[in-house]
């Protein structure tokens, strides 16, 4: 779908370049996390993507074409879920979506994906008087209006409980079931780990990594087994190499003749993978 080779972009008021030579593709159908922390080029980099900046060097493809050659006709395959809600606060939620279905050639039922992120009973009331979670859900339905074949999501469960960012991941996920792509930017690794089929890491302007999330664990993780197991009253807890654990005497004794309390392999987790490749500790 899109295909990014040394792009480069320098805002006229810096002297250094945001983006400094970034090199990733997303294929058809794939769910594509862009991670790293703030400041790096993410959001410039998705700017480039939906042509919200130009003046870049490199060549940015989508669907094999020049992104320069599409005029705005492109917006009605395009969807974005912008991180930070922006609304009419004064219309409804149901007027906020009527306005900007206006602005494609066809769009989807606004009852049901009201209906599906549980705004319908409130489809009348002003925005204004919505929850930030209610901001959250209106936004993200609206990047669903076009009936896309691409998302561009930002955060998109950020600030949601856990029964409404279950909704709206079961409709990325039924999304992708559709033959739709997500390009999917977020700090919560959580997130990452369910939904990506592979994930790129962002640090100074550049990519430095780009892998699926169970190849980065094995790589940058441990081959270890941990066993935690009874000792009379105490807990004991013992590490083991996993190659040739089968033949591993002491691993073999633990297991026949201890009642075993945990066991599990060492994987490392997308999280301690993000502060190693980038630097900076995020929160889920």
């Amino acid at each position: 779908m899109f295909v990014v080779e040394d792009l480069r972009f320098r805002y006229p008021k810096n002297r250094e370049e945001t983006l400094q030579g970034v090199n990733f593709s997303i294929q058809p159908g794939e769910i594509f996390g862009l991670l790293g922390p703030s400041g790096v080029g993410k959001s410039t980099t998705q700017k480039v993507l939906i042509k919200l900046l130009t003046g870049y060097e490199g060549r940015v493809l989508y669907r094999g074409k020049d992104l320069k050659s599409y005029d705005k006709n492109i917006y009605n395959e395009v969807g974005v879920g912008f991180e930070v809600p922006t609304h009419f606060s004064k219309l409804t939620a149901e007027e906020n979506l009527k306005f900007f279905s206006q602005l494609y050639e066809s769009t989807m039922s606004i009852g049901e994906l009201l209906k599906r992120v549980g705004l319908y009973e409130d489809r009348k009331k002003p925005v204004a008087e919505f929850s930030k979670g209610m901001k959250v859900r209106l936004n993200f339905i609206r990047a669903f209006l076009n009936s896309p074949q691409f998302l561009f999501l930002d955060e998109p469960t950020n600030g949601l409980d856990p029964g409404n960012a279950r909704i709206l991941k079961d409709m990325i996920r039924e999304f992708q079931a559709e033959g739709g792509t997500v390009l999917l930017t977020t700090h919560l690794m959580s997130d990452v780990d369910e939904l990506c089929d592979r994930v790129a890491f962002m640090a100074d302007g550049k990519i430095v990594e780009i892998d699926n999330p169970k190849n980065l664990k094995l790589k940058h993780g441990e081959r270890k087994v941990a066993v935690e197991y009874w000792e009379g009253d105490q807990v004991r807890l013992e590490t083991f190499p996993l190659d040739q654990l089968g033949d591993n005497a002491r691993f073999l004794e633990i297991i026949r003749h201890k009642q075993i309390v945990t066991m599990h392999s060492k994987e490392t987790t997308l999280e301690d993978i993000f502060i190693k490749l980038t630097g900076v500790e995020v929160h889920d």
